[in-house]
């Protein structure tokens, strides 16, 4: 939460302290502090909330909520008591603050908490730390960057996450002249972390679960980052777990620098009728990369020279989430994100089913899509989900060969008969050099451009009647394989029309990749796609409509998603920043008609998700699973009973 807001913390504090003081009665609080029914619905409305985005900003899309309520209705409610009371004082300024209306670089209209303090820092600034930082074995995952200004002068303080405070034993404090290492960012919720994970070794299943856990609590105690990818190589190897995990500074999504990760943790456990399927899945992934549109034949294999020659089969877990912290419940995860590791010792697919399972609720709105085709829709986007979710973890983030001069002279590919880009039709000019990865040379672009290029394969693919068969759909099964191709280009619109809503129109910025990402798919299909998908405009009525021609999804739809595709792989190959820069940029600008759209789409927002969670309990040797109600008075009473 402190990556969040620096008053989320407290709110967080003030939530719980409601909740004790009532005793979890909520509806005492009508008479006790002589509010209404409906004051009272919108404070729970508003916890439950916080506590589903762990902070006061959304978690998809990043803007700012706040209490549909007035100073005086807040001031009565926190009279329950005098520790609410005086909890309310600390955090009643920014709780009701507007702005700053989203997360971003720090200014007038945005924050970050990656970048803390009243003083403003700038993307120069937070350029010139990191570069300090590439002098040393410091990476920027689990830090932020306060400014202070101290005798007329800047100075940087790099706050690290960890368990231990002050200097480190290599005395390492002062970077670069103004700019200086301070440890313990974090301490107290790390070192609680930290004594959780050694209990959690008398359980381990196996030497390499040991062998996690140990590099885990290294990592934690000392800030150590090279620990943490220590512990990534045993996750990988730790293959078919029955309790899989996830934890850490992980996903750099939230950092407007894209560099600094949020904390998340998962566990979940495996679902081995799922997971049985998914390995077959898997098993025909040789087969099915040899399709992809920078393919050669006779040429490694089949797979072509962007590809690694050896494609090694990845754990393939599906998995009922049991307990997530972070700012969203995801749907699957592709780890690590470091690519060396990936290379070497491989990575694992986690999907969680039960979070995949909730796309099938017919109660969700739908506008976009003509009411004559909603039933079949509702019927099928789930399961489009749910197998387009596989493609983009397995082949998605799983494909591709990074060319790159490993050492100094050395490469890992023939340096003097370089491929032939299929962009080109010429041999390729770009290359990684020593030192640099995907993310150091893309910048902020790297996550949406790999989260659109992992979309891209998976709607590219969605025509492969042997993949889909996999699934148990067929041409002859209830809901059959072109069923789900028509529904797919649907959700393309759909996707591509209801991420408009989490543009920020006032700093031209996308608060989340993945909506970033669909969009500029929706955008490039209505520009290459000849007329695969329309959107029809009825400004009257403020109505947007997604048509698909299904004539048109195999000779028009499939060949430009493979144009498109093909253009963001060979960059991110071939180090091709400029180009994708020049290309991607225009692709997500959201302006004339799409901004008209924009308004239209944000008039009639989705509701937000919210899940509640159960807690597990130790009672005589045993352990209990505890599920709550689905109510926002279920989810307080789940975090005040996890006891924070």
């Amino acid at each position: 939460m402190r990556q969040v807001s620096q008053e989320s913390p407290d709110i967080f504090d003030f939530i719980m302290d409601l909740y004790h003081a009532c005793g979890g009665k909520w509806d005492t609080l009508v008479t006790q502090c002589n509010i209404t029914s409906e004051e009272l619905a919108s404070s729970l409305e508003y916890a439950a909330m916080f506590l589903c985005n762990l902070g006061n900003f959304y978690g998809e899309g990043d803007q700012k909520f706040v209490p549909d309520l007035t100073v005086e209705a807040l001031q009565k409610i926190a009279n329950i008591s005098p520790k609410t009371k005086v909890g309310l004082e600390k955090i009643i300024g920014p709780l009701l603050a507007v702005p700053p209306f989203s997360l971003g670089y720090p200014s007038k209209n945005t924050q970050s908490s990656y970048y803390p303090g009243t003083e403003l820092i700038s993307q120069e600034e937070i350029a010139k730390v990191s570069e300090a930082m590439n002098k040393y074995p410091i990476g920027p995952e689990n830090t932020r960057i306060p400014k202070l200004v101290e005798g007329g002068k800047p100075v940087y303080q790099l706050l690290q996450a960890s368990a231990e405070t002050g200097v480190p034993m290599n005395n390492l404090h002062e970077l670069a002249d103004g700019i200086f290492l301070v440890r313990g960012d974090h301490s107290e919720e790390l070192s609680k972390v930290c004594i959780a994970l050694t209990k959690a070794k008398e359980y381990a299943g196996n030497s390499k679960q040991t062998q996690l856990l140990v590099h885990y609590i290294e990592c934690f105690r000392t800030g150590s980052l090279e620990a943490f990818q220590e512990s990534q190589k045993a996750w990988v190897t730790d293959v078919s777990a029955r309790v899989e995990n996830l934890i850490g500074f992980i996903e750099p999504y939230r950092d407007p620098a894209r560099i600094r990760s949020e904390w998340e943790a998962m566990i979940g456990i495996a679902d081995p009728d799922e997971t049985s399927r998914l390995k077959h899945f898997v098993e025909s992934s040789t087969v099915i990369i040899r399709q992809l549109p920078w393919a050669v034949e006779g040429v490694n294999d089949g797979k072509g020279p962007f590809e690694k020659s050896l494609f090694e089969a990845p754990d393939f877990t599906s998995v009922h989430a049991l307990a997530v912290c972070g700012s969203i419940v995801f749907e699957a995860a592709n780890l690590p994100n470091y690519e060396y590791i990936r290379e070497t010792c491989g990575f694992k697919n986690i999907v969680l089913a039960n979070r995949l399972n909730a796309n099938n609720n017919p109660k969700l709105p739908c506008h976009w899509v003509n009411p004559s085709e909603l039933k079949r829709f509702k019927s099928s986007t789930h399961i489009v989900r749910f197998i387009t979710t596989a493609i983009h973890e397995l082949f998605g983030h799983g494909t591709g060969k990074l060319l790159s001069e490993t050492a100094p002279g050395t490469y890992n590919f023939d340096k003097q008969n370089p491929p032939i880009s299929p962009l080109s039709g010429k041999a390729v000019t770009s290359h990684y050099l020593p030192g640099q990865t995907w993310t150091s040379v893309f910048g902020k672009l790297a996550g949406t451009v790999e989260e659109c290029r992992a979309i891209l394969v998976s709607e590219y693919l969605m025509d492969n009647k042997e993949l889909l068969g996999i699934f148990g759909y067929t041409d002859t099964s209830e809901i059959t394989a072109e069923d789900l191709l028509y529904t797919t280009y649907l959700n393309i619109g759909v996707d591509g029309l209801q991420a408009l809503e989490h543009y920020n129109f006032q700093n031209k910025a996308w608060g989340q990749v993945h909506h970033q990402a669909h969009f500029s798919i929706l955008k490039y299909l209505l520009q290459d796609g000849a007329g695969v998908i329309q959107i029809s405009h009825d400004p009257t009525t403020s109505t947007l409509t997604v048509h698909v021609d299904r004539t048109k999804i195999l000779s028009h739809g499939k060949p430009a998603l493979g144009r498109y595709l093909c253009r963001l792989h060979i960059w991110r190959c071939t180090a091709g920043v400029s180009s994708c820069k020049q290309f991607y940029e225009p692709m997500c600008a959201v302006e004339g008609v799409y901004e008209q759209w924009r308004q239209i789409v944000c008039s009639k927002p989705n509701p937000r998700w919210k899940f509640v969670q159960p807690n597990t309990f130790v009672k005589g040797g045993a352990v209990e699973v505890k599920v709550y109600e689905e109510s926002n008075e279920g989810i307080i009473q789940s975090w005040a009973e996890r006891g924070v």
